[in-house]
C-alpha cells in the first residue's frame, strides 16, 4: 500500500474502521482479504478517490445499523465497491450479477 492510501485507510475510524486483532487486519475468509485488496488497488491505481470509497462504505453500514438483520463488515465493504464500480460505469449491474452467479455456482473458478 502507499503511504497515502495507508493513512487513509487507518485513519478509519467507528464502525467503518477494518477489523483488527492486535492491530493487524483480520479477513475471516479469503475473499475479504481479496474485496480488500482490490479496492485498495483500485484506489492506488487511480481510479477512484479512497474518500469516495469510504463514503459509500458509510452509506452501507449506516442503512445496515438500521436494518433488523445486520450484515458482516465485509459484505458491507462489497456492496459499497459494488455500488461504486457501477456508478462509474466500470461494469454493468447486470455483468456484476452475472459473474458473481457463475463463481457461486462454480462456473468460474476462484479457489
Amino acid at each position: 500500500m502507499n503511504e497515502l492510501t495507508d493513512s487513509a485507510i487507518s485513519n478509519m475510524t467507528g464502525s467503518e474502521a477494518l477489523p483488527r486483532r492486535n492491530g493487524e487486519l483480520v479477513f475471516e475468509e479469503p475473499w475479504e482479504g481479496r474485496a480488500f485488496g482490490l479496492a485498495v488497488a483500485m484506489t492506488e491505481g487511480g481510479i477512484y478517490d479512497w474518500a469516495e470509497f469510504r463514503d459509500r462504505l458509510f452509506e452501507e453500514t449506516e442503512a445496515d445499523e438500521n436494518s433488523e438483520e445486520p450484515t458482516a463488515y465485509y459484505q458491507r465493504w462489497i456492496r459499497a465497491l459494488e455500488r461504486l464500480v457501477v456508478g462509474r460505469g466500470l461494469v454493468a449491474s447486470t455483468e456484476l450479477q452475472e459473474r458473481a452467479a457463475a463463481y457461486a455456482t462454480g462456473e468460474l473458478g476462484g479457489h
